[in-house]
This record gives C-alpha cells, sequence and structure tokens, in this order.
C-alpha cells in the first residue's frame, strides 16, 4: 500500500468480498480482480495461500472479463 497510496483499503476488501474471477497461482497464491468504479479500472489483488493476507494490489490494464 505504501507504493500505491492511490489504493484504498475498503477498494481492496471489496475485492476479495465480492471478485469477478479468481485464480491460484502454482506458488499457492490467490489472485482475485473485481471492478472498481471509482477509478474506472480492475483492481487486482495478490494474497498468500491463506487468502486472507494481502501480498500485492494494483490496478490491472491488461486484465479482460
Amino acid at each position: 500500500m505504501m507504493r500505491r497510496p492511490y489504493l484504498r483499503e475498503d477498494w481492496i476488501v471489496q475485492t476479495l468480498g465480492n471478485p469477478i474471477r479468481v485464480e491460484v497461482q502454482t506458488n499457492g497464491r490467490i489472485r482475485y480482480w473485481a471492478l472498481v468504479a471509482e477509478m474506472d479500472k480492475y483492481l487486482r489483488v495478490v494474497t498468500e495461500p491463506d487468502g486472507e493476507t494481502v501480498h500485492n494490489a494494483f490496478s490491472d490494464r491488461r486484465f479482460r472479463p
């Protein structure tokens, strides 16, 4: 979050709670995507395998639903 101060915690919570796509990476981390209307962009949130600890979050320009 320090590297991306424009991201809000509620957007991350929204993405984890209501994703439009979920994928498990080969290393066990989990990717979640959701459209954030206020940014008009898709947000990707990557969690550790526990599904709760956020590893990374960023707007994903390449994502297509």
